[in-house]
């Protein structure tokens, strides 16, 4: 599990590293949505760690409330980037 968080969670930096170079708009988007998935999946990853009691409650609330920001944004983000396409 541990491994698997590792993956995600630093894939979504990876990938909005790679979107400011982006080569166009529609791959900036792509690039968000991408680092989108892999926040969704870091959460998931971070609850089932927190549910097989690997971490304590308190270590949990402070990584949720991260990830549960980080979510937040690159939503916003990606549906403020689909909208400038119409």
């Amino acid at each position: 599990m541990s491994k698997q968080l590792f993956r995600s969670g630093t894939s979504i930096g990876a990938n909005v590293f790679e979107g400011k170079n982006a080569q166009s708009r529609a791959d900036f988007c792509n690039k968000m949505n991408v680092a989108l998935k892999e926040a969704s999946e870091s959460y998931y990853w971070i609850d089932l760690i927190h549910d097989t009691q690997y971490i304590s409650d308190i270590e949990y609330d402070s990584i949720v409330s991260d990830i549960k920001r980080i979510v937040a944004v690159l939503t916003k983000i990606v549906k403020a980037t689909k909208a400038d396409k119409s």
